[in-house]
């Protein structure tokens, strides 16, 4: 009898290492607490949210670490960011790059919308290529027109840092084209439908 409890004993020791190392959730599992804003596969239904499906894994834990080291504003998305692990970031990041990204029709200016797109081409191709497609620099194409005027407001007044040399060509569009180029590319990618 006493070799039968040394055996369960054994074999109790051997299984609990397997529960302390519990799998954590899945990418896909961490994704559905983001559908209320981004959408169930991450193309929001609502004009403040970002579509984020299609997007690039490295620029998803990029933008996710700035909002969770409050280096990027936001009203909510830096107290959510917090509760993520850089391993449960990387899994949600690579769910919503597996997600076809689907856009919402919305109303743009047509005639505004052609001078965007040739902005876009002359200044902003370089580094939003394929018209703002979801690509390593974020997603323009298709997304909400509002949450674009919120993006560009927080970079042009200082409150969400520039990536990358996105400065050097805002400032150019700007100085170049006047007050009206911000909306005009903006009513080009909202015109992407």
């Amino acid at each position: 009898m006493r070799y039968n409890n040394n055996i369960a004993i054994l074999a109790l020791l051997m299984i609990l290492p397997a529960f302390s190392q519990a799998e954590s959730p899945s990418g896909q599992a961490l994704a559905f607490t983001c559908a209320g804003c981004h959408g169930t596969d991450g193309s929001s239904v609502g004009p403040s949210s970002p579509s984020i499906a299609g997007m690039d894994p490295d620029v998803f834990v990029d933008v996710m670490k700035g909002y969770r080291e409050d280096r990027r504003n936001s009203t909510i998305m830096n107290r959510i960011a917090k509760a993520y692990t850089d391993e449960q970031l990387r899994g949600m990041a690579w769910f919503f790059a597996k997600q076809k990204l689907q856009v919402s029709s919305q109303k743009y200016d047509p005639q505004l919308a052609v001078v965007g797109e040739k902005l876009h081409n002359k200044y902003c191709n370089k580094c939003h290529e394929k018209g703002g497609a979801a690509g390593d620099s974020g997603t323009l194409a298709g997304q909400w027109m509002p949450y674009l005027r919120y993006s560009m407001a927080d970079y042009i007044d200082g409150r969400r840092p520039y990536p990358r040399k996105m400065k050097r060509k805002v400032d150019a569009v700007i100085e170049a084209e006047g007050t009206d180029a911000v909306p005009a590319l903006i009513h080009y990618y909202g015109s992407q439908q």
